[in-house]
């Protein structure tokens, strides 16, 4: 016979007597009605259209130049070197002129733009050692095997930083000029530091510690990845807390782009002389290219993107279409909706009737 648990017992697990433990707590149990739900509908349409207006309205008022110059201009010419493996190295450069008919107020950024490079692919996503670029010393003589097949040159030495996303690094160079309807021509000056993520400069990228070495004595030893045309401690000749691990453009590229078509920030304008304090004037502008990016192998081009940006950021429409799309189908919704229940529900009948 099985044993009888006592009254004791069944007492001991009962939960406490209190509105929480036995369910007793109040609830609102909402009734749906036409006279509820479809004014909420509306209501909810009407937000989503003054918010997509709104937002649509904000993108508009940046301007924005996009210039294509894979083959533009002189490009073509560099375009058909870097795609002849005996003229690869050989250095290249090209112009590309354009007109600015209506005047760039405010902040101006310059980016840089590539069509059909997957920085997305698992693979060359892994392709990198965060313990090198964070400063780690071990990890510089010895990278993450995750660094494969550019891991070493071909004389054994290790490779700093590691990584087909390092080696693969965006190189092209840029002087940027303006002419004026009656001056000479003059260097747009651009802003080359300050344009990472503070996280990215201060936290995640940081040089090996010197100890009173020269950048060139803590690097000794390594060599620069394959496809370089300089090591990394001199990235920036011309300011050498621009070097190492912590170059902007380094880092800007570091950063993976979710999408083959992206672009990233090259320089900001600086706005502390004329005539550029305003932002830039109407006039003849031309960038002179220093041509080394080879886009054939994987059927890309290079773009060049001059912006402004709102509190919103730059002209992209995805989010206004989008509430003002949502807005429409809720429109619809609620529509359907006041039409079954003026035929099936205004006079009390239902759908079974």
């Amino acid at each position: 016979m099985g044993k009888v648990k006592g009254k004791s017992g069944t007492l001991a697990r009962r939960p406490d007597n209190s509105a929480f433990k036995q369910q007793r707590l109040p609830a609102w149990s909402p009734m749906l009605t036409a006279n509820t739900v479809l004014p909420f509908f509306y209501l909810m349409s009407l937000i989503c259209m003054l918010l997509g207006v709104w937002l649509l309205l904000t993108v508009q008022s940046t301007q924005e130049i996009k210039l294509d110059y894979t083959e533009a201009g002189t490009c073509n010419i560099c375009f058909e070197k870097r795609e002849n493996v005996n003229y690869a190295a050989q250095p290249c450069s090209c112009t590309v002129v354009f007109n600015i008919d209506k005047a760039f107020k405010g902040d101006v950024f310059f980016y840089y733009g590539l069509r059909n490079f997957h920085q997305n692919l698992r693979r060359y996503m892994d392709s990198r050692d965060d313990g090198q670029t964070v400063g780690r010393k071990k990890n510089l003589k010895n990278p993450s095997t995750y660094c494969e097949p550019f891991i070493k040159d071909q004389n054994g030495l290790p490779i700093a930083p590691c990584g087909a996303v390092a080696n693969s690094i965006f190189n092209d160079s840029f002087t940027f000029t303006y002419g004026g309807p009656t001056g000479p021509r003059v260097q747009v000056p651009l802003l080359r530091k300050g344009i990472t993520w503070y996280t990215d400069k201060n936290v995640k990228y940081r040089n090996p510690k010197n100890e009173n070495m020269t950048l060139a004595q803590v690097f000794e030893g390594t060599a620069k990845p394959l496809y370089w045309q300089k090591p990394v401690y001199e990235l920036d000749p011309l300011d050498p807390t621009n070097n190492g691990f912590i170059n902007d453009d380094l880092i800007v590229w570091m950063r993976e782009a979710a999408f083959p078509n992206f672009k990233k920030l090259y320089g900001v304008l600086y706005r502390a002389q004329k005539p550029f304090s305003k932002g830039l004037p109407v006039g003849n502008y031309s960038i002179d290219i220093s041509y080394n990016f080879p886009v054939q192998y994987f059927r890309g081009r290079k773009e060049v993107v001059l912006t402004t940006l709102t509190w919103f950021g730059g002209q992209n429409h995805f989010l206004p279409v989008a509430y003002l799309v949502t807005s429409c189908l809720i429109l619809l919704i609620a529509i359907v909706l006041t039409v079954a229940w003026y035929k099936f529900g205004k006079n009390g009948r239902n759908m079974e009737e």
